[in-house]
C-alpha cells in the first residue's frame, strides 16, 4: 500500500516538471515544494481519516456525496476521472519522448500509444498484478532518488570528486526569490499537480485485506516520505545547478542535468531510463485509480450501469478500456493540433481541478467529522483549524493563478469542465425525477 502511494506520486511531475517550477520561481522553488507538501500532508490526513472509517473504492467521491450531497459527489468523481485520464495521456507522451531521446529513430506518437496499451493490459490482468507491478516500479524510483540525494549532498559538502559548491547557488543569480513571491504562489498549482497521486492509497485500500489498518499506516508513511523525496531532490538540484541553467522545456530532466555535474559516466542515459520507469508507474497508477472511481460512480448511477461490471478476475475491464480509449483520443487530438500547446493547457487545467478536489475533500472532512458517532481510527490534526487553513490556502492559490498573465485559457477550461459536469448532473437528476 505504501509503495502504491509513492508510485502514484513520484512521477514526471518531479523528474521533468520540476524544471519549469524552478525556471519560474528560482531557488524559491523550495518554498513552493514545502508549502505544496504541507498542504498535501494535511489533505492526505483528512482523506485518511475518512478512508480509515469508511473504506470505499469511490474514495473522496463517495465522501463528498455523503458529506455534501449528490452533486458534490458527481463533481468530485468525474473531475478526478478526467484528471486521471489526462495524466495517463500526458505520461504516455512523456514516456515516448524519453525513449525518443535515447533512440531518435522511434516516432513519439506510435510509441506513446504502445505505452498506454501496455499499461492497460497490465491493469486488465488482475488487481494482484497491478499491485506487484506498482510495487517494483515504485521501488526502483525510491532507490534511485535516495541515491541521487545522497550523492548530491556529498557533492555539496565537498566529499564527492569536484564538489564543494556549498549553497552559493541558492542566493546568486538574482537572489533566493528572483521572480517575486507571486511567481511562487502561481507555481504552487504546478507543484500540487505534481504531488497529486498519493490518493491512490485510499482507493486501493478498499481492495486490501484490512482496509482501515492499511490506510492508517500507508497514509502516514506516504506523506512524510514524499516531502523528503520532493523537497530533498529539488534542494540538491538547486544547490548543484544554477537555477537559470535548469532545463524547463518539459522534455529534458533537471535530474539528468544535475547528475551530469556529478561526472558519473553513463549516468545521464541511465537516469533517463529511470524517469521512463517513473512515467510508466504513474500511468499505471492513474489508470487503476480512474477505473475504480468510474466503477464506483457507475454503481451509484452517476455513470452507465454497464461500466460497473467486473470480469471473473475482479477487474473492471469496461472502465479500464473506456479510460484507455479516451487517453488515446486525447493523444491523437493533441498531435493533430499542437501537442505542446494542447498538453500545456490540459495539464494546467487539470492542476486547477486538483485545487477544486482538495477543497471538496476538506469540506467533506469537516462535515463527516461532525457526523461521526464512533471513535475514529485515524484523526485529522488540529481539527478544524488546520482544515480551514488548507481551504484558505487553496482558494488563494486558485485566485493567484486565475489572475496571472495568460491564465484566461486555463480559467475557461476549468469553467467549461465544471460547468459541463454540473449541467450533465442537472439533466440526469431531471431525467430521474421524470421516471419517478
Amino acid at each position: 500500500m505504501t509503495m502504491i502511494g509513492l508510485g502514484g506520486i513520484i512521477s514526471a511531475g518531479l523528474f521533468v516538471s520540476s524544471g519549469k517550477v524552478i525556471a519560474d520561481t528560482g531557488p524559491a522553488a523550495l518554498i513552493a515544494y514545502v508549502l505544496g507538501g504541507v498542504i498535501v500532508v494535511l489533505v492526505m490526513r483528512m482523506l485518511g481519516e475518512m478512508a480509515a472509517a469508511r473504506p470505499t473504492s469511490g474514495s473522496f467521491a463517495d465522501y463528498a456525496r455523503l458529506a455534501l450531497g449528490e452533486r458534490a459527489g458527481f463533481l468530485a468523481g468525474w473531475s478526478y476521472w478526467l484528471f486521471a485520464i489526462a495524466v495517463v495521456a500526458f505520461e504516455g507522451v512523456a514516456g515516448a519522448q524519453l525513449l525518443h531521446s535515447l533512440l531518435p529513430s522511434l516516432p513519439v506518437l506510435p510509441v506513446a500509444v504502445a505505452l498506454v496499451v501496455a499499461v492497460t493490459a497490465a491493469n486488465l490482468v488482475s488487481v494482484k498484478l497491478f499491485g506487484e507491478t506498482e510495487f517494483w516500479l515504485a521501488t526502483i524510483k525510491v532507490v534511485v532518488i535516495v541515491a541521487f540525494i545522497a550523492a548530491g549532498l556529498l557533492f555539496i559538502v565537498g566529499l564527492w570528486p569536484g564538489g564543494g559548491v556549498g549553497l552559493s547557488n541558492l542566493t546568486e543569480y538574482g537572489g533566493f526569490v528572483p521572480n517575486g513571491w507571486g511567481a511562487v504562489a502561481t507555481a504552487l498549482v504546478t507543484v500540487l499537480f505534481s504531488y497529486f497521486g498519493a490518493e491512490i492509497v485510499t482507493i486501493a485500500a478498499a481492495e486490501s485485506q484490512e482496509p482501515a489498518k492499511e490506510i492508517a499506516r500507508a497514509t502516514i508513511r506516504v506523506v512524510w516520505r514524499v516531502l523528503i523525496f520532493y523537497v530533498g531532490s529539488v534542494f540538491v538540484i538547486l544547490a548543484i545547478v544554477p537555477w537559470n541553467q535548469v532545463p524547463a522545456n518539459g522534455e529534458d530532466s533537471p535530474f539528468v542535468t544535475a547528475i551530469d555535474r556529478l561526472g558519473i559516466p553513463g549516468a545521464g542515459p541511465a537516469m533517463t531510463v529511470v524517469i521512463l520507469v517513473a512515467v510508466l508507474s504513474v500511468a499505471n497508477a492513474a489508470m487503476y485509480g480512474a477505473s475504480r472511481i468510474l466503477t464506483a460512480m457507475a454503481s451509484r448511477a452517476d455513470a452507465p450501469a454497464a461500466i460497473a461490471l467486473v470480469n471473473a478476475r475482479g477487474v473492471p475491464a469496461r472502465a479500464l478500456l473506456l479510460g484507455s480509449g479516451l487517453a488515446l483520443v486525447i493523444m491523437f487530438a493533441a498531435y493533430a493540433v499542437d501537442p505542446q500547446a494542447v498538453f500545456g493547457l490540459l495539464i494546467n487545467t487539470a492542476g486547477q481541478l486538483v485545487l477544486v478536489l482538495y477543497v471538496l475533500i476538506a469540506f467533506s472532512q469537516l462535515r463527516l467529522r461532525r457526523q461521526a458517532l464512533e471513535p475514529l481510527p485515524l484523526r485529522m490534526w488540529g481539527h478544524p483549524w488546520l482544515t480551514w487553513t488548507v481551504i484558505v490556502a487553496l482558494v488563494l492559490a486558485f485566485v493567484a493563478v486565475a489572475t496571472s498573465p495568460g491564465a484566461l485559457p486555463v480559467v475557461v477550461g476549468v469553467a467549461a469542465v465544471l460547468g459541463g459536469l454540473l449541467l450533465v448532473h442537472l439533466l440526469i437528476s431531471r431525467f430521474r425525477q421524470q421516471e419517478l
